[in-house]
Formats: C-alpha cells, structure tokens, sequence
C-alpha cells in the first residue's frame, strides 16, 4: 500500500484531470459565435464542436475499464493525458470547422480515458478509512469546472482569442503527464475477457451518423437527401448495435440491468431530462451574445447564475428527497424547469439584469434538485452484483444525453432561423422557438416522474 501523501497526490492529479475534462466539455458555449465568425460558419454548427467531444467521451467510456485491465492504469491514464493535450493544441490551431470537431473527438478520447482510469486508480491505492475524503476531492472538479467555465471563456474570447480555450490547456497537460508517469501505479487484471468490437463500432457508427444528421441540420447550409440518409442508417445501426448488446455474452455495455424498473425510468425521463437541461447553457449565451448584442464577458457572467443555482441547492437536496419522496421531488423539479425554460423565451435586452439573474439562478436551482434525485434513484434497486455493469451503463447514457443536448438546441434554434426567415412579420422568433420546444419536451419526463409510485426509492433515502 502507498503512503498516504502519495494516496493524496495522485487523487489531487486525477482531480486536476477531471478539471481539464470538465471545462472543456462546456467551455465552448461562451466563445461559439467568436469561433462561428473567424470559421465562417454559424454559432449553432460550432454547437457539434461540444456535441462530437461529449459523444466520444461517452461511448469511449465503457471501453476505458477494458483497457486498464489489458494495459495498466499507468500507460493508459499517461496515454490518455497525452492525447488530450495534443488534441487541444489541434483544435486551437483548427482553421475550419470540419477540422475543429475531429479534433474535438481525438481530444474526448483522452477525455473518455482519464476520467474512468483515474478514478479507478484513486480507488485502488486509497484504503476504505480514506475513502470519503478522496472522493471528495474528485467531486468537486464536476461542480466547480461548469460554475467557471462561461465566464472563463468568455474572459479569454474577449481578451485573448478562443484559441487560448484550448491552448491553456497544455502546460497543465504536460505538468499531469510528467506526474502520472512518476506516482500511478501500475496495474493490471487476469482473465481480461475480448473487447466487444462489433457493439463498440456499431455504437460509434450510429453515433456518427446522427451527428451528421445534427450537422446538416445546424449547419449553413441543409440537403434534405443527406440529412434523411444520415438519420436513418444512424437509427438502424443503433438498432443492431442494441440487438447485439442484449445477445453478446460480454457487451461493452449491458443493457440487461435496465429490466429493473427504478433504473429503467431513471435512465429514461432522465435521459430526456439531461438532454433538455444540457441545451440551455449553450442556448443562453448565444442569445446574449447574438440577439441582445452583449459581449462575451457579459454572457459568460450571466450565465453563472445559472450554474450558482445549482450549487447552492445542494446541501438541501438529500433533506429534499428524504422530507417529500422522489415522486414530488422529481415533478417539482420538472416543472420547475419547463416553466423557467418557457419564461426563458419572453427574455429580451430590455429585461431588467435582476430578473434575468433570478430566472438563471431558480433554473440552476430546479436543474441541481432534478439531477441529484435521477443519480440517487437510478441504483435504488440495483443489486450489488449487477452495480458495475449499472455504473457503466448510466455514466453512458448520461454523457450521450449531455452531448444530444447540446445538439437538439442547435437544431432546434436553426428551425427557429428557418421558420422566422418564412414569415414577413416576423413573430416567431428562433428563441422563443428553442426554449419553448425543449420546454415542451421537458413535458416528458415530468409525466414519467408523475407515474412513480410514492414509495419509489426510499430504501436508499430512510423516507418513512
């Protein structure tokens, strides 16, 4: 066993990494129309820049354990900083859009590799009496990197350039590679089953293909014949992808464990409900950027009340849950959020700073309450021997809800753009169209948490 400085300096490493990873999967948002101009593209195509890094990092992630065990936690973790080091310096010298995002993919490779690796690597050297404390440090990169990341990006659009997004990370790349390379431990497993590769590609084809789909759609210009196309063959070969994953005896993922009811409806409503909240950080600051005319600082420094509400929410959260039940909670929460997106719609330049700030910070609010009851009961009734296989598969679902997210809003406003361009009078305006239509698909979720049985979860909360 290591001692315990070093337990703590390799969970400090990984904390770090998960911070690169972290920022970088919604630093973007703030700096999109600068990109969009200098790439002569739209605001709403540079949305697939963060779509195509969350997307990679979610199907990626299954296969992270795999290589662990084949390779060992140091190659991979110290491969993995690697790659998402050399990736950023690609995506900062990026000079069109096609090339921003398969850079922005080889950099969620690294990103799909240091998360898992790491975390798995904090969890073998620390002993249980050490436990809390280390996870502790791995939190908080996830709260605090979304909290920052707008006015970070819009700081360094607006007095640098949005390259230096990507290129501030490389020193800090270069310190963690040095670093992992001296402190992980390697090690490996035995009996490492083969890696599934016909459900790996199929699920990386079918992904592919819809974001094409969603690039077509976002982007300057549409082919209705190749955007029909797109979809379709990512539809069926994500329709064989889950067809060979129920019948593989190794999967890459299992979609067995979704038999189990808690799990399945969270991983439902959930999904849908993530997808929906992921679309209004990058919606927000477009429209202030965009519509109201603002600088990116401005939008950025805005957009923190949003992510303020959600941390402030959160010591109250577990007393939420355990007071009320996840049904009230999980429908409070949803309704919340639908009516603070439709509220969203009516927001003009006029509107007083004071309201825009509590409309964000009650949205952060109703989005941290939902978030913390759909993690809490989606492994309610999941048994001990299937939890890793659950892990795997939420942590999945989640990053691919995240990333379509941030896809249906692109796709969403450029239908708006569309819609407003047919009429003379111009009422229907592409955000009022966007917020309203992710409002109404939030509708979804709130009718499936309103299904849940009123007992639904208590044995992991102690609710009488």
């Amino acid at each position: 066993m290591l001692d315990v400085r070093t337990q703590r300096a390799i969970a400090l490493l990984v904390a770090g990494c998960f911070f690169m990873e972290n920022l970088d999967g919604t630093i973007l948002t703030t700096a999109a129309p600068s990109i969009a101009r200098d790439l002569g593209t739209s605001s709403t195509a540079v949305g697939l820049a963060v779509t195509a890094f969350l997307l990679t990092v979610a199907v990626l992630i299954p296969v992270s354990g795999w290589l662990t065990d084949r390779f060992g936690a140091k190659r991979i973790f110290a491969a993995a900083i690697a790659i998402f080091t050399l990736a950023s310096i690609l995506c900062a010298v990026s000079s069109s859009l096609p090339m921003l995002v398969a850079f922005r993919v080889l950099q969620g490779v690294g990103g799909a590799l240091m998360v898992p690796v790491g975390r798995l690597a904090v969890l073998r050297v620390t002993p249980k009496e050490r436990l809390i404390q280390a996870i502790a440090l791995l939190t908080w990169p996830a709260l605090a990197a979304p909290i920052i990341a707008p006015f970070l990006g819009g700081v360094i659009t607006q007095y640098a350039s949005w390259h230096w997004i990507f290129l501030i990370n490389v020193p800090m790349g270069v310190v963690a590679f040095i670093v992992a390379l001296r402190i992980v431990p390697d090690f490996t497993a035995e009996d490492v089953p083969p890696l599934d590769w016909p459900g790996l590609s199929l699920s990386c084809a079918g992904l592919a293909s819809l974001l094409v789909a969603a690039s077509l759609v976002s982007g300057v210009g549409f082919d209705a014949v190749w955007f029909i196309g797109s979809l379709v063959l990512g539809i069926a070969l994500l329709g064989a992808a889950v067809r060979h994953l129920l019948r593989a005896q190794h999967p890459f993922v299992d979609l067995r464990v979704l038999r189990v009811e808690t799990f399945r409806l969270a991983n439902a409503g959930g999904s849908v409900y993530r997808l929906t909240i992921s679309a209004v950080p990058f919606l927000l600051p477009l429209l202030f950027q965009d519509a109201f005319g603002w600088s990116p600082v401005e939008a950025g420094s805005m957009v923190l009340f949003l992510f303020a509400g959600n941390l402030a929410i959160k010591p109250a959260t577990t007393w939420m849950l355990r007071r009320f039940g996840f049904r009230l909670v999980l429908v409070g929460s949803n309704v919340v959020g639908v009516l603070c997106m439709a509220a969203m719609a009516f927001l003009t330049a006029d509107t007083s700073i004071v309201v825009m700030a509590l409309l964000l910070f009650l949205s952060g609010v109703a989005r941290s309450v939902g978030f913390t009851a759909y993690n809490t009961i989606t492994f309610a009734d999941i048994e001990p021997a299937e939890m890793t296989r659950a892990n795997t598969l939420n942590s999945t679902l989640q990053q691919v809800a995240s990333g379509f997210g941030v896809a249906v809003g692109a796709i969403l406003l450029s239908t708006g753009f569309s819609l407003e361009a047919g009429l003379a009078d111009g009422l229907l305006l592409p955000y009022q169209f966007a917020f309203v239509a992710i409002a109404v698909i939030t509708l979804f979720p709130t009718i499936e948490a309103w299904l849940l049985s009123r007992a639904a979860g208590h044995s992991v909360i102690g609710a009488r």
